[in-house]
């Protein structure tokens, strides 16, 4: 681990306490079986409390989770007092069927939805159905034609793979904020100038509204890699030469060497005025709590 950070200093965690606490939310994914739900719970618990803005529950490929990701939901705002939030996608299902679960969130006292067209099972390209909504703009106009929802939607600092552009990106960024989207969420990035200067870009575009940025804290380095990969996100150059060092590690080296990593972005991000952190927790508490802690983010009782 020593040598690990002596040859790579850029990487070394510099706990960033500011004046006051960060604003923090955390994303989770429904478990598939007993044993995972289980984990989910232990993570769910350890982190409530510290007190995030709200916890979300991601929608599987194609809908593929939709009665999970309901049960995640509810329990959460059940047994929590953390802001439980629905993410919902336009994949395979009609505008009639996506109304009656949005109505149904409601009923059950879910007010904030993240707000997404999806992609297919598969890696397949998305095709809208006749009967369904077409995109993220218009599943927002539709949720807010239900209820006043507060609606979260996402944004990709590395330009999402099918844009035609980088402004044509903003551009329909923008159109979900005049659709009645409250905020938005990015796709994790691995170094912060990426972020930084994405945030310029949509102030440039005349975008007022919260970017909040989407950290991924994990000890997996190959996962990660994969992820970025099929993300189209970029691997900056001693990150990645730090990944091959990894690969046959310790996984208690990687959790440690993750954390580092993950903390100077973090820390990057703070002392350049973003107070506001989304974290990909994967269903584990551990690395996140820690980089909350190093963030100034304090538990309540």
């Amino acid at each position: 681990m020593e040598r690990i950070l002596r040859e790579n200093p850029n990487f070394v965690a510099e706990p960033f306490l500011g004046e006051k606490e960060p604003h923090i939310s955390f994303e989770f994914f429904p478990p598939k079986n007993e044993e995972a739900d289980k984990l989910l719970w232990q993570s769910v618990e350890r982190l409530a409390p510290l007190k995030p803005r709200f916890m979300s529950v991601t929608y599987g490929a194609g809908g593929s989770t939709r009665e999970r990701t309901r049960a995640t939901v509810t329990r959460i705002a059940r047994e929590t007092t953390i802001p439980a939030v629905a993410h919902l996608t336009c994949v395979n299902a009609s505008r009639d069927e996506i109304d009656d679960i949005a109505r149904d969130y409601w009923d059950a006292g879910i007010r904030h939805i993240v707000a997404l067209r999806g992609d297919p099972p598969g890696g397949e390209r998305f095709q809208a159905r006749p009967d369904g909504y077409a995109n993220a703009v218009e599943l927002v106009e539709g949720l807010k034609r239900i209820a006043p929802f507060e609606i979260s939607v996402a944004c990709y600092p590395e330009t999402h793979p099918q844009a035609l552009s980088p402004e044509a990106d903003i551009e329909f960024l923008k159109r979900k904020f005049d659709a009645g989207a409250t905020r938005a969420i990015s796709q994790f990035f691995l170094s912060a100038d990426v972020f930084l200067r994405f945030r310029d870009r949509v102030a440039a575009a005349g975008i007022t509204a919260e970017i909040l940025p989407g950290i991924m804290p994990t000890s997996n380095i190959s996962g990660l890699r994969r992820m970025a990969d099929s993300c189209g996100i970029a691997i900056p150059e001693k990150l990645g030469r730090l990944m091959e060092s990894l690969d046959k590690d310790d996984p208690s080296v990687k959790q440690m060497v993750s954390m580092a990593v993950t903390s100077d972005l973090c820390s990057q991000l703070a002392r350049e005025g973003v107070d506001s952190f989304h974290f990909y927790t994967m269903n584990r508490a551990e690395i996140t709590s820690a980089l909350c802690r190093l963030l100034g983010r304090q538990p309540v009782a």
